[in-house]
């Protein structure tokens, strides 16, 4: 980048190119990321906005610094030692498998020599922890049961790169630029490592105490940017990654009282720089190389990911994942990582690989990132649905209320019947809501009740009422169809999800129903201006006013389709929320209402 002027134009331009990508990527279901390397591809090797990607790709590793600087906050060290069996065990067995697997292929595809193909297999074996956690991040799943065991293979990884930097010295040169042998840069890594614990154990905390009690925020702030470069600074060093300096950094400040804190000091810092890595891979794409190369990468792609999701598939297996995890982590880290750039850059100037193949080696794992949010959002499609069945037994069921669904809203109903001493059968087909049940002496039969023989066996013939109180609409109206087809005389009450669904349900003839949220919401308001001084009997006649109007034009859409009831009904407002304070008509306008009344029917 030549220039000021020049500098601020392109982060004009990036920044333009992020605000216009994201929403978009985002409302076609594809997700942030693939939005922000869409963007990156369109300014860089397309338009040649911007043309030092290098560059900018440096800078924005500063976004994967602060990301995990973040994780480190979140995962206390009592629950980073939990994951130590994975950390440790299934980390090593993954970068080894896929290492030497990937480094056959290399050598068969004839990429390189042993030693070069070597280094392409292990460099291929590391992942994006960049893509792989944002990807958790939005899904919600970083804290899940396999978002932990892949956040582990990922730690693991980057401790990796360590040894295999070290590798890339004793196949190239024995030793190292300084001089220092490979093992010792290890013992120093690790004692840097050790060092680091310890003064954010016993340094940290005290610092921030100090800074909190001058009150100025932009120090404290500043001094969480000196924390977490700082750290940083201090394990690239000794030749561990920046992320993995910051992580330990956030690991000692996990269980400190200004973790809220500085979370929210550094979560613009690293939203803002995580997508600017992003949109530098797509800048760092070469287009050159894809197209001269193009045959050759369409095939080594799919292979190579196939290959390496395979792998972390059967291993997740043997560790205990059950199926759905074990797909989903395979199809999350299948991708090569950041550090494979550092990796394939530094046996290049090794010379353990020649600079065409570094760039193809580059142009594949920029490939496979950009990949990687589809094979997530894939992933989720093959999944298959472990529900746990449970011998039918209907022995005993028969009454006069048969409920269908037993979550929170029919375990209410069904202490009010009990309570009034009727007998009610529950089919539910949760084996664990059966289980709880049970503990507390509660009987309800398992069984699907969108099946006519369950129905049967349930005794809905014997019911009076059948009340179907399903959590999911679709399978509400799945049920409500199936009943009124073969129990045409059956009264039929149901549990409506919203406004919309009560209608269909009344256009299906259901003779009650109620949306699941109307109640309680209308207790809570008028609870809450009793609380703000108005009297009981005031807002009881607010909450029976706003419950009529509500059931009025519930009645006038049912008539006349779902935009009906904006308009003026009879000078009475029929609106949809929010609902305004009801208002007594003066003298002159109910004089006024009257004659309106009675123009109307003489028009009529």
């Amino acid at each position: 980048m030549s220039g000021s002027g020049t500098f601020f134009t392109e982060m004009l331009v990036l920044l333009a190119g992020a605000v216009i990508a994201a929403p978009i990527f985002r409302l076609l279901g594809l997700g942030t990321i693939l939005g922000y390397l869409a963007a990156g591809v369109v300014i860089g090797p397309v338009m040649q906005e911007v043309t030092d990607a290098e560059e900018v790709l440096h800078f924005a590793e500063f976004g994967i610094v602060f990301l995990l600087f973040v994780i480190g906050l979140e995962l206390k060290p009592s629950r980073l030692w939990q994951m130590r069996s994975d950390v440790f065990g299934l980390g090593p067995a993954q970068v080894i498998l896929t290492g030497l697997a990937l480094t056959g292929l290399a050598m068969a595809t004839g990429l390189a020599d042993w030693q070069g193909a070597l280094v392409i297999g292990f460099g291929l074996s590391l992942s994006s922890t960049a893509f792989a956690v944002q990807i958790l991040n939005d899904d919600g799943d970083l804290n899940s049961k396999y978002g932990q065991r892949a956040f582990s293979i990922l730690l693991f990884q980057d401790l990796a790169i360590v040894p295999l930097l070290a590798l890339v010295s004793i196949l190239g040169k024995g030793v190292d630029e300084t001089g220092q042998s490979a093992l010792t840069g290890l013992v120093v890594a690790v004692a840097a490592v050790g060092v680091m614990i310890i003064a954010g154990r016993y340094l940290l905390t005290p610092l921030f105490q100090v800074i909190a009690r001058t009150g100025a925020r932009e120090v404290m702030i500043a001094t969480a940017l000196l924390i977490v470069l700082g750290s940083a600074a201090a394990m690239q060093a000794v030749g561990l990654s920046m992320a993995m300096g910051a992580f330990l950094a956030g690991l000692m400040l996990a269980e400190s009282s200004y973790r809220h804190e500085l979370e929210a000091d550094i979560e613009p810092f690293r939203g803002l720089l995580l997508a600017l890595f992003f949109m530098a891979v797509g800048l760092s794409l070469d287009i050159h190389v894809l197209w001269s190369q193009i045959g050759f990468i369409v095939l080594a792609v799919p292979v190579f990911m196939i290959a390496k999701g395979g792998i972390i598939y059967g291993l997740c297996r043997l560790m205990g994942s059950p199926h759905n995890d074990a797909m989903r982590i395979a199809f999350l880290l299948p991708q090569g990582g950041e550090f494979g750039f550092v990796l394939f850059t530094t046996a290049m100037a090794a010379g353990l690989l020649s600079s065409a193949t570094a760039s193809l080696l580059i142009a594949i794992v920029t490939l496979s990132m950009a990949l990687t949010p589809l094979g997530a959002a894939l992933s989720r499609k093959l999944l298959t649905v472990e529900r746990e069945e449970l011998e039918e037994d209907f022995q005993g069921a028969g009454a006069d209320v048969l409920m269908i669904g037993f979550s929170r809203f029919g375990q209410i109903t069904a202490q009010i019947l009990l309570a009034g001493g009727r007998d009610v059968t529950v089919i539910d087909d949760s084996a664990d809501r059966i289980r709880q049940a049970a503990s507390f002496g509660f009987r309800i039969y398992f069984g699907d009740g969108t099946r006519k023989d369950v129905l049967l066996a349930s005794g809905i013939e014997k019911a009076k009422i059948v009340a179907v109180l399903t959590q999911k609409r679709e399978i509400t109206d799945k049920i409500v169809d199936l009943i009124r087809s073969e129990f045409p005389n059956v009264r039929l009450f149901a549990r409506s999800y919203d406004r919309i669904h009560t209608l269909s349900l009344r256009e299906r003839g259901v003779e009650y129903e109620i949306r699941e949220t109307l109640g309680s919401g209308l207790i809570f308001g008028r609870r809450t201006l009793e609380a703000l001084g108005m009297g009981s009997a005031e807002a009881e006649a607010i909450e029976d006013d706003i419950r009529k109007r509500d059931e009025e034009r519930l009645l006038l859409q049912a008539a006349e389709g779902l935009a009906a009831g904006r308009h003026m009904l009879h000078n009475r407002p029929v609106k949809p929320e929010p609902l305004i304070k009801p208002k007594h008509p003066s003298p002159n306008e109910e004089a006024a209402m009257r004659a309106h009344d009675k123009a109307q029917e003489a028009a009529d």
